[in-house]
């Protein structure tokens, strides 16, 4: 199994990978807009990529890379994150000018750094990276944030632990994939993307839909149709009790949009 995740050795995505698929072969990309076209070749089998953190919200670019790929969803994942600050060693608090960090985990620790307003905060590409980035240019004065593994990885000293803004931080990863024949034959949850007619009340039929079936939404998230100016698609995440009941709300969603793509049909589990 090859499967592709952004970032490098010792990322959280790395870390949800390992867990997921034991002996696995890894493709490593620079950004998530490198992943898509690899599923698509069938250079690799399945992909993981974050979709959602519960501090920081929604990756919106991700909903988009889905979408115009015509990727499936397989599997959704929630993997706890513990952020760590780390340097070289010798290297104290006192001495960070700067932090270089993705940019998901700088605003999931902003909290934390209001009490250093001297420390300069620098987006970067990867957490992993940025910490052997650190390591094998012998950077002073500057700092990563990452998981624990990548201080172990790389050599690095944690000089502040678990600095995350909330304690109860976590990620949503999703394993994606370009081959629509590995949807789950049972599934407890349900992705959709659509489009409406631009009609007072036609979100609300679709809530309504919903609500008369008894199912629930656990996600609602907006984007600019980019063909159409001041057109939005809805991507909609329903949590499914019973298979039949949701094939009943699919058809009768049906009826009231102009366009339902089904993302994926999967299960959902929390990974330690």
């Amino acid at each position: 199994m090859n499967i592709a995740i952004q970032g490098i050795k010792g990322s959280y995505h790395h870390e949800v990978a390992t867990l997921l698929y034991d002996n696995c072969q890894i493709t490593t990309c620079t950004n998530f807009s490198d992943i898509p076209p690899l599923l698509v070749t069938k250079k690799v089998d399945k992909a993981v990529m974050a979709i959602e953190n519960s501090i920081a919200g929604a990756i919106l670019p991700n909903y988009a890379l889905l979408d115009e790929y015509k990727l499936d969803i397989c599997g959704e994942y929630y993997l706890q994150i513990h952020h760590q600050l780390m340097a070289l060693k010798g290297q104290s608090l006192d001495d960070i000018k700067e932090v270089w960090s993705h940019p998901m985990a700088l605003e999931q620790c902003r909290k934390f750094f209001r009490k250093y307003p001297h420390i300069k905060l620098i987006e970067e590409k990867d957490t992993a990276e940025v910490a052997q980035m650190v390591q094998e240019r012998q950077l002073k004065g500057i700092a990563a944030i990452a998981g624990k593994k990548a201080a172990e990885i790389y050599n690095l000293n944690i000089i502040a632990d678990e600095i995350q803004t909330h304690p109860d931080n976590y990620t949503r990863f999703i394993t994606v994939t370009s081959d629509k024949k590995q949807t789950a034959a049972t599934f407890s949850k349900v992705s959709i993307r659509f489009t409406l007619l631009h009609e007072a009340g036609s979100l609300w039929q679709i809530l309504e839909v919903l609500k008369n079936n008894n199912m629930s939404m656990s996600k609602i998230q907006s984007l600019p149709v980019v063909e159409k100016p001041w057109e939005y698609a809805f991507f909609v995440d329903i949590l499914v009790d019973d298979i039949i009941t949701y094939k009943k709300v699919e058809n009768e969603i049906k009826e009231i949009v102009t366009e339902l793509k089904i993302l994926g049909k999967y299960e959902n589990r929390m990974l330690h």
